[in-house]
């Protein structure tokens, strides 16, 4: 399978809970208010879950980054689907490519850059982030 084909699943999709199922093809894509050339599908929202947790498919278009941020209280782990690029943890920096996940403790600042390849992620956040 190639990747862009398991972007593809994601962003059109089926996510099944308890009595509910959420169509991600109906999910817009949000350009990041905070970061020009980033874009959010809010896959599965705190509403959803009752605050415990929150799934956003993030692209990053190539030449652009998510910049250095941190979460309060929140936990967030990335799963690289496709794309490459660079995440700087803490002050480590470290490969993104396909494969590749990442944990991100709260307070722990960090960035997500794109430089030469739009960079798609599956970002998952522990209680939610919105």
């Amino acid at each position: 399978m190639a990747h862009s084909d398991i972007v593809e699943l994601f962003e059109s999709g089926i996510i099944i809970s308890p009595g509910k199922m959420i169509n991600s093809e109906r999910k817009p894509w949000v350009e990041h208010p905070d970061f020009k050339g980033v874009f959010l599908k809010d896959l599965v929202m705190s509403a959803d879950t009752s605050g415990a947790f929150s799934c956003h498919l993030v692209k990053i278009n190539r030449g652009s980054s998510v910049g250095e941020h941190s979460h309060k209280k929140e936990w967030e782990f990335n799963e690289v689907l496709a794309g490459s690029g660079t995440i700087v943890l803490g002050d480590k920096e470290h490969p993104c490519k396909a494969g590749i996940s990442i944990i991100n403790p709260p307070g722990v600042p960090h960035v997500v850059s794109a430089p030469k390849e739009d960079l798609y992620l599956l970002a998952k956040f522990v209680p939610a982030l919105k």
